[in-house]
């Protein structure tokens, strides 16, 4: 069993737009910074992917916006 101490720190990831708008979920901090893209489970079990809305985010979240479904 992995901890999530073990994973690293994590941010919040709001999810501006798309079928997803609205939820936040935690991901994982890559190399000191949001991760460029998340893929993110939908309810009808497809999977969309949304990107970072800005390239520069600080804090503790970051906001995402939707690019496609994969």
């Amino acid at each position: 069993m992995v901890h999530s101490q073990e994973l690293g720190p994590t941010i919040a990831a709001a999810l501006d737009d798309g079928p997803l708008r609205g939820t936040c979920m935690e991901t994982h901090v890559v190399e000191g910074r949001p991760p460029s893209t998340v893929d993110v489970p939908a309810d009808d079990g497809s999977t969309c992917r949304y990107c970072l809305a800005q390239w520069t985010q600080s804090g503790p979240s970051a906001v995402y916006t939707f690019l496609y479904r994969v």
